[in-house]
């Protein structure tokens, strides 16, 4: 029986990419891009730059304005930090330790990004409430949660923590533990092993967990909303002022602060980028 020979395969079909060229691929990543992302930033920060000084001036000093955005970067700026301490230990116990349960633990991490805003903000309002389960207990301590700062605090705090376990977690389970017990050998204290060892590898990522979690808390809605009360010069965070300045029809206003808002948002993306490069660039310095 007569064998038949298949036709070769030559290196470059073998080798030949999934994808198209570089130009073409480059293309349409970039008309996507284009389409979802920049377009509409675009026709934000076009809206933004017509208003002119005295419209920003006009949309800014108000005194109602100004107590949202007060409250708004104020509180992204506790609740990032809370989670960034918070999410550390959490990343540190679900990498170091091995118990029953860890793995659910793991998996509960990610809930706040599965669950929708409004929801979160729903429960955190019937557990915090003055009737909720732990409203109840705290209120006649005179400690109010909800439709507090406070409130938007835990908020805050709940939809931020998975960044900071996320960023953290990966470095720690790449850093071992071969340096801990080296600098353990040479007679360094758990702290000192902590401050001279650990940190300074963890540094950039808690950096990096800490620019995400206040930039997604500077624009959280659906679970503030909820928890705050919505009080004018109180608990009225900026992202619910951009929708009833739309409500009242003052689209400048709602215009300025959106771009106030972007723009923060903006700088925080920048500084997780330039983060990993400044990092590397000090340690070829440390090198030489």
């Amino acid at each position: 029986m007569s064998s038949v020979a298949l036709p070769s395969l030559g290196p470059a079909r073998r080798g030949r990419a999934p994808l198209p060229g570089f130009g073409l691929s480059l293309g349409l990543g970039l008309a996507w891009l284009s389409v979802v992302v920049l377009l509409p930033l675009a026709a934000l920060a076009i809206r933004a730059a017509g208003l002119g000084i005295d419209g920003w001036l006009r949309a800014i000093q108000d005194p109602r304005v100004q107590a949202s955005l007060k409250l708004s970067f104020g509180a992204s700026l506790v609740a990032s930090l809370v989670a960034l301490f918070a999410g550390a230990l959490v990343a540190w116990v679900v990498v170091r330790y091995r118990f029953p349960g860890r793995r659910l633990l793991d998996a509960l991490v990610d809930l706040p990004f599965a669950l929708p805003t409004a929801v979160a903000g729903i429960a955190l309002t019937a557990i915090y409430s003055a009737n909720g389960w732990v409203g109840r207990w705290l209120e006649p301590l005179g400690l109010k949660i909800a439709y507090t700062p406070i409130g938007i605090v835990i908020a805050l705090v709940f939809i931020g923590l998975p960044f900071a376990v996320r960023t953290v977690q990966p470095v720690l389970e790449a850093l071992g533990r071969e340096q801990e017990e080296a600098a353990s050998s040479l007679g360094a204290s758990r702290f000192t092993t902590l401050r001279r060892v650990v940190l300074p590898e963890l540094l950039p990522a808690l950096l990096t967990g800490f620019s995400l979690a206040f930039a997604r808390a500077l624009g959280e809605y659906g679970s503030v909303i909820f928890i705050a009360g919505n009080l004018p010069f109180k608990t009225e965070i900026a992202p619910l002022l951009i929708t009833i300045r739309l409500e009242e029809y003052d689209y400048p206003g709602a215009v300025a602060i959106a771009a106030l808002l972007l723009a923060a948002s903006f700088v925080c993306l920048l500084a997780i980028n330039a983060i990993p490069s400044l990092f590397a660039h000090e340690k070829r310095r440390q090198a030489r």
